[in-house]
């Protein structure tokens, strides 16, 4: 062999091997990929799985499960008996004291503040209007009136009680 062909099969054996170490690379670094990615699972092999560790009935406790399950009704009436606000009172000055004075009283954030100056054009557009101003909110030029004062627990009765208890107290 003359000393060129020496010459290439050394770049070339170089070559390959540089190849090899490339290709060995790529395939440790798919198989290190295909361990850290987990497979999908077939919406049907959950399913089964589902199906497999699904209860097969349930446990009669006699009066006992009874008893649990009245104290459980009972509880949860109460729960939604406290979500009310003040507790449900229709008392409007109550309502105005705890909430509406906050800004009725200074006349934050445009508020009307307790005069016949701020409230006579309002009253002129009718109670209706007030009060649904008050439920649903309203933004006018004077300022904002947030829906139920901020105060979602109210209902309908109480903002519509505190409406009229500030109506029939302006000065």
């Amino acid at each position: 062999m003359r000393n060129y062909d020496l010459d290439f099969l050394k770049k070339f054996s170089l070559v390959i091997l540089f190849l090899m170490v490339v290709t060995g690379g790529l395939i440790g670094l798919a198989a290190w990929l295909h361990r850290t990615i987990p497979a999908d699972v077939p919406d049907a092999v959950v399913q089964q799985r589902i199906d497999r560790i699904a209860p097969a009935g349930e446990v009669y406790a006699g009066s006992t499960g009874a008893a649990a399950q009245a104290a459980a009704a009972a509880a949860a009436a109460a729960q939604a008996a406290s979500q009310v606000a003040y507790g449900g009172t229709l008392d409007g000055g109550v309502i105005y004291q705890n909430l509406c004075a906050g800004c009725h009283a200074s006349g934050a954030g445009g508020a009307p503040t307790l005069d016949h100056a701020h409230w006579d054009s309002r009253i002129a557009q009718g109670v209706e209007t007030l009060h649904r101003h008050a439920i649903e909110g309203f933004t006018g030029s004077t300022g904002v009136m947030p829906a139920r004062g901020g105060n979602p627990a109210l209902t309908d009765e109480q903002v519509i009680a505190s409406v009229d208890w500030m109506l029939e107290n302006l000065k």
